[in-house]
């Protein structure tokens, strides 16, 4: 059984009403007794896909999460000095490439 919001147009009291969807909507506001209660279109409950047909990634714990960002930070870490040792050795190896005469074609 689905929790449906409602306002009073009334009073402006807000609250939440745990009933049946087959149940008509309420009408009495219970703090002001006026027939004003209207139901608000809410945002509906969250999906959370469970059983051997989805991927046990998908819902990981936050304690999880924390951990795989921070090896994630360390590996980019290593890659970014990785690739700055290569770029210095490569800078020369691109200037010694230039300095050679191209061939001529016939």
């Amino acid at each position: 059984m689905p929790t449906y919001d409602y306002r009073c147009d009334a009073c402006g009291h807000e609250l939440e009403i745990f009933h049946s969807m087959k149940d008509a909507p309420k009408r009495k506001c219970p703090s002001c007794g006026k027939l004003k209660l209207v139901r608000q279109i809410g945002a509906g409950g969250g999906v959370i896909f469970k059983g051997s047909g989805f991927y046990e990634t998908d819902y990981r714990s936050d304690s999880y999460k924390q951990g795989a960002s921070a090896d994630k930070a360390k590996s980019t870490d290593s890659d970014s000095s990785t690739k700055e040792t290569k770029s210095g050795s490569g800078a020369s190896d691109s200037k010694s490439a230039e300095k050679k005469p191209k061939p001529k074609g016939d």
